[in-house]
């Protein structure tokens, strides 16, 4: 390389139109090349980095001159580093290292929630190359309980033991009370294509079937199976044959009231809004009921959906049910078949859900996410959200809330 310097400058100041032009032109000038630039703006405070290269020293020290002269004018910090080629081979070879994205979520995040997670991230020996907000900026004045915080870490490095470092972030969120999920940062989590959902106490607020059951006089027996069978103490088939046939009798048009009235899940209708938008395909794959599955279908747009057909003879429930039952082993079929149908890859397919019959597709998809779930499905989930709506899925997506509100 001759005579040729490496150079990082880095400027902070009052943020103000033309601070990065003004530095290119100059570089520009003198035939510089970037080879890497950053640049943040909190409050109206700029901090802008540039590393670059000039063939001669000659070259470099007019570049520095001018930059200072053009930096005082603008009334902001300057500061110079020299970088020997060694230093920038060793940096420019770390680009092999893996890449993580830590998403922290929550209603607000705390300094002291920040300051533990990121000492779990540098006990890992992983360097933090940059931080955003995803969520909009918080008012002082106008406090509500839609107010979400989100901030996406992005770290570098050859991590030691991921699922140790996975466990203490499940950990850190139960204790914390905030969600973080902790993702490889690869050409998948940027395209994912197709979403699962469970239906019951996913994207609605309640379990059909317990709702049936009040109306049938046997709300009780219904809710104390049903809440075994979501903690896993009971076979999923078992109990779902158990309390369908408590529904015997029960009379259709209580169905169609039922369906009518579907406790929609908060952040569901932004969530669906934002994904049809960009073109993901969604499925309900669900242990519960088709005939509110399809109202679901219907209200957005679903593309499949999986559920249980409950018999119906002279407008009256048997007791019975139809064809074969949804259970978790045929979630996770049914999800494979849906991505092979839509030739999408597994790791581009994500799964919701809240319940232990939920795990096999949770598991099964790139990113399976358990929603306010019970204790053991979130120990056993990849990540999970338990603080904010459904919506919050779209943060462990990367998305902005600059870009949802377009």
């Amino acid at each position: 390389m001759g005579n040729s310097e490496i150079i990082l400058i880095n400027i902070s100041g009052d943020d103000q139109p033309g601070v990065t032009s003004a530095v290119a032109g100059i570089l520009g000038k003198y035939n510089a090349t970037i080879l890497d630039i950053g640049q943040a703006d909190i409050h109206h405070t700029l901090s802008l980095g540039i590393l670059f290269k000039t063939s001669n020293s000659f070259d470099a020290a007019n570049i520095l001159k001018e930059v200072l002269f053009k930096c005082s004018e603008l009334n902001l910090n300057v500061r110079f580093t020299p970088i020997s080629i060694p230093q920038y081979n060793e940096w420019v070879n770390r680009q092999g290292s893996g890449r993580y994205i830590v998403t922290l979520l929550g209603k607000l995040i705390t300094a002291e929630q920040l300051s533990i997670v990121t000492k779990a991230i540098s006990e890992q020996e992983l360097n933090i190359d940059s931080i955003k907000r995803l969520t909009g900026r918080p008012s002082l004045e106008n406090l509500n309980d839609n107010v979400r915080s989100c901030i996406e870490l992005s770290v570098r490095g050859d991590l030691k033991n991921k699922d140790q470092l996975s466990s203490q972030f499940m950990s850190y969120a139960s204790e914390l009370g905030i969600d973080i999920s902790f993702q490889k940062d690869d050409m998948y989590r940027r395209n994912r294509r197709l979403i699962c959902f469970d239906m019951d106490s996913t994207l609605i607020q309640t379990e059909v079937i317990d709702e049936l059951a009040e109306k049938a006089g046997v709300g009780k027996k219904v809710r104390a199976i049903t809440e075994a069978a979501m903690r896993g103490e009971i076979d999923f088939n078992e109990s779902f044959i158990k309390r369908v046939a408590l529904l015997k009798g029960l009379d259709e048009s209580v169905m169609e009231e039922i369906a009518q009235n579907l406790p929609i899940m908060d952040g569901a209708k932004r969530l669906m809004t934002i994904l049809k938008k960009y073109g993901f395909k969604i499925a309900i794959l669900s242990g519960g009921f088709t005939y509110f599955g399809n109202a679901l279908k219907k209200q957005f747009d679903v593309d499949y959906v999986y559920a249980n057909e409950l018999e119906i003879v002279n407008g009256k429930l048997t007791g019975k049910h139809l064809g074969e039952i949804v259970d978790g082993k045929r979630k996770a079929e049914l999800l494979r078949l849906i991505a092979q149908f839509e030739k999408i890859e597994l790791e581009q397919v994500i799964a919701v859900g809240d319940g232990a019959n939920d795990l096999p597709m949770l598991n099964l998809a790139g990113l399976g996410i358990a929603f306010h779930a019970k204790p053991k499905v979130k120990e056993n989930a990849q990540q999970a959200i338990s603080t904010i709506g459904l919506d919050g899925i779209l943060y462990f997506l990367g998305f902005r809330d600059i870009h949802m509100n377009e």
